[in-house]
């Protein structure tokens, strides 16, 4: 049964929806898990990836589900409710289907995103734990991050106080000689808080720390998060772990997490994130909570282990990937999967009618006030421009060698006839295209996706990555500036130009991947920049390392790791019924 999503809120739904909700020991038995793979936790639970995968190492995989968007507005256009839907679609279709999105930050559910949980009735349950920590994941990211901060500054502190004979006597500890203007780390917390970003630290006495500036991002920027994301095991979290670079001594030499001695105790506040949390949709299919956000400023993937056991357990595995193709989907297409050697069968492009106008020409959209009346009216005139965008993105997945799936994620102002228009674009385009209304009617209105993914997954491709591993940094930003984003080519800064030159004549950097760091509100580094711009030269003005994930990060246009919280925040509006003790206002 859907509930009437147009005049439900999100937390009202899966209030209702939670009251029926299978239990972990319920979902053991539907999902024909051992007593001791599940970890149960309160409604939900974790998965013991280590026992599960061993045990059906040797079962086939699934057929392997990637879901993206063309570039969103800053609402969002639906890939974790498109998600949800699609599941729920094929569990309609008697389909033996799971999934796995990302775990939402802090600092977006108390900002104006909301929670990244889907919505109407294509939403995960437990919405509440979902949204404010769930099982620990990023809270222990955190502390393992700053755990590395304590090392780092106290290390400073201690080599300013002691002489090299007093260090080795006192400490126990070689002389780092750390240079305090090259730190590449800085502090994390899960909120929006743009008055962390610069900072200075050691105020007081030689005994309140080494006095240096410092900054903060949000928690799942961290380059933990990234590393979650895509090690394979316990081990390979461990050895990642310990080749984090934490800052450069003065003669220029990386100064690591193992330098600091600090990587084991990083890993054991760790150890349990490798584990996915099983959650589900509100019609009850089971859905696992893997990773975190934001791939603009890193990987932006559910993680590798979700999808490993996803496609041992279930027939259709579904994963979601950040922001628009141009991103997530890259990112998905040519670092995921190169790390974890798994193929996908299809690629769901999620597309909004309001999107597409607004890729055509249409006012400004900001998060927090009403859209302008040309999104909820017929407006052919923008539709018609806008869909050069979404063409734009199907071409980036069709590069890949898939054939990808358009999926009209349609609200109830979108009006046939402009439904219409989008389908023959997408289908001119070379794409299959469905209509889905799983917002308003769950699993029923996503049966024609659920077809057309089932159908195009049945189909050969021809997977394969944009560049070869021994393809230079600045050939395959390059190549990413043309192909992906549809740039003339790139404009290096010195700087930029002169630390790529450096990893580029060091055989160390060889199999090191790739990750752009760039807006998702355009195609170009512009945020302001809609539809498909044509003429264009990208620029490069940094090139950051991430030596425990083994990226480079060239960073188009000025990116920040901290957002900030708006004017009017979502926290105003979230409260508890003290009577039941259940959350309330949460999107």
């Amino acid at each position: 049964m859907a509930y009437d999503a147009t005049k439900m809120k999100d937390w009202q739904i899966a209030e209702a929806a939670e009251e029926k909700m299978p239990t972990p020991e319920e979902f053991r038995q539907k999902l024909n898990l051992e007593k001791d793979e599940i970890l149960p936790c309160g409604r939900i639970g974790k998965l013991d990836f280590l026992k599960i995968i061993g045990r059906l190492k040797d079962k086939p995989d699934g057929k392997y589900i990637e879901v993206t968007a063309i570039t969103p507005t800053p609402l969002g256009e639906g890939k974790s409710t498109t998600t949800c839907g699609l599941i729920e679609g094929l569990g309609k279709r008697g389909k033996n289907v799971g999934g796995c999105i990302r775990q939402p930050s802090g600092g977006p559910t108390m900002n104006i995103k909301g929670t990244a949980a889907g919505g109407g009735n294509a939403l995960l349950i437990p919405l509440t734990e979902f949204s404010m920590g769930l099982t620990g994941d990023i809270n222990d990211i955190t502390n393992a991050h700053n755990l590395a901060m304590v090392a780092l500054t106290a290390r400073m502190q201690h080599e300013r106080n002691y002489n090299d004979e007093q260090l080795e006597r006192l400490t126990k500890m070689r002389r780092l000689d750390i240079d305090p203007k090259r730190i590449e780390m800085g502090w994390i917390m899960d909120f929006c808080a743009q008055s962390l970003r610069n900072i200075i630290i050691g105020l007081g006495g030689r005994m309140d720390g080494f006095l240096m500036e410092s900054k903060f991002g949000i928690s799942v920027s961290s380059e933990l998060m990234a590393i979650l994301s895509i090690v394979r095991d316990l081990a390979d979290l461990r050895e990642r772990l310990a080749n984090i670079t934490v800052a450069f001594d003065k003669q220029g030499n990386p100064v690591t997490t193992a330098d600091l001695e600090v990587a084991g105790a990083m890993t054991a506040w760790m150890r349990n994130t490798i584990n996915p949390t099983l959650c589900a949709t509100v019609e009850y299919q089971p859905l696992m909570v893997h990773a975190g956000p934001f791939a603009n400023i890193a990987v932006g993937q559910s993680s590798i282990i979700a999808d490993r056991l996803g496609l041992k357990m279930f027939d259709y595995h579904v994963t979601e990937s950040g922001f628009g193709a141009d991103i997530g989907f890259e990112k998905f297409w040519n670092v995921k999967c190169r790390y974890s050697g798994l193929k996908p069968h299809v690629s769901v492009l999620t597309t909004t009618i309001r999107a597409l106008k607004m890729h055509g020409g249409g006012p400004k959209v900001v998060a927090g006030l009403p859209l302008p009346d040309e999104y909820t009216k017929e407006n052919f005139g923008l539709l018609e421009k806008g869909v050069a965008n979404m063409v734009h993105h199907v071409n980036i997945i069709k590069t890949s060698g898939i054939k990808p799936v358009v999926c009209i994620n349609r609200f109830h102002t979108d009006t046939d006839a402009e439904v219409a228009l989008v389908r023959k674009a997408a289908e001119a385009a070379g794409a299959r295209c469905a209509a889905a209304t799983h917002w308003a009617d769950g699993g029923d209105g996503a049966l024609e996706l659920a077809d057309a993914v089932v159908e195009a997954s049945e189909d050969k491709n021809d997977f394969n990555f944009l560049y070869p591993m021994e393809m230079k940094l600045r050939e395959r930003v390059e190549k990413i500036a043309k192909v992906v984003y549809g740039a003339n080519g790139v404009d290096w800064a010195p700087e930029a130009e002169s630390k790529a030159k450096a990893f580029e004549s060091d055989s160390k950097y060889d199999d090191y991947t790739t990750m752009m760091v760039k807006t998702h509100l355009s195609l170009t580094h512009d945020p302001a920049v809609k539809g498909v711009p044509q003429g264009w030269t990208l620029p490069i003005r940094d090139v950051l390392i991430y030596s425990g994930a083994k990226f480079l990060c060239p960073c188009a246009g000025a990116i920040s790791l901290m957002p900030g919280t708006s004017s009017d925040p979502a926290f105003r509006r979230i409260d508890v019924d003290v009577k039941t003790g259940k959350v309330k206002g949460v999107f």
